[in-house]
Formats: structure tokens, sequence, C-alpha cells
């Protein structure tokens, strides 16, 4: 029963690494846009959660969308000290293509973590859009 156990939680365990992000570093301070991760999307409905380490107080984020069609449903943002902050993107983005500007309510907290939730959008391919998360200093 215990092998069975741990075999379950292990196998949990793999499979949410492999949507995790590692976190990401943001050393520039300068004012401008900077690049804070990227994903790949697969063709089902999927998540991802970009951790956030360093000068990481940002007024606005962004997303652009490389490679493949991806539809972007939500992002959840978190903010050090616990608050949180949901917004609704509910918008599919060509390759090159960037979401609106998304204004951070506070922007004068450091982020925690970026969570949004996606999906390819069938193409003629099996090609996966790759995702960049951008935030504005």
């Amino acid at each position: 029963m215990k092998k069975a156990l741990f075999g379950l939680v292990l196998t949990v365990f793999s499979v949410s690494l492999l949507h995790a992000q590692q976190p990401v570093v943001v050393t520039k301070k300068e004012a401008g846009w900077h690049k804070i991760g990227d994903a790949r999307v697969d063709f089902k409905s999927d998540k991802d959660k970009f951790i956030i380490i360093g000068a990481d107080r940002f007024k606005a984020v962004k997303i652009k969308v490389m490679d493949a069609p991806v539809r972007i449903d939500d992002l959840q943002i978190a903010y050090e000290g616990g608050d949180k902050e949901s917004v609704t993107v509910a918008s599919a983005l060509k390759p090159g293509d960037e979401s609106k500007v998304i204004e951070l309510k506070n922007h004068s907290a450091e982020l925690k973590n970026v969570t949004f939730v996606y999906h390819t959008i069938g193409n003629s391919g099996t090609e996966k859009a790759k995702v960049e998360l951008w935030g504005l200093k």
C-alpha cells in the first residue's frame, strides 16, 4: 500500500513539474519592457506559473506569441505580501501578435508570480506556440 501511494505521489509531482517554469531572476532596473520568461504551449488546455525573483516591480505586463496561434484565457498575478489580481484576457493571438498592455493595480509591490491559462489553437502542423511574458518598469 505504501509503495502504491508513494508511486502515485511521485507521478503527480513529476507531472506538475512538466509545466513548472524555472524561477526568473530579473536584474535590470531601467525603465522599459523586460522579458520575464517564456513557455511552450501544448495542444490541450495548459497552465504555467512564472516565479519572479529580483528587480520585480512592474507597472504593466503583456504577452507575446510566436510559432503558432494560442488562446490566452486569463492571468493570475500574485504580489509579495499576499495580494492577488485576476485578469481575464480571453483573446486569440496569432504568431507575432501581442496581448493588450495589462496595467497592474499594485505596481508599487513586487511581483511574486504570474500564472496564466491558455491553449494552442488547432493548426495544420504540429507546432506549439511559444508564449513570452514581458513586464514594463
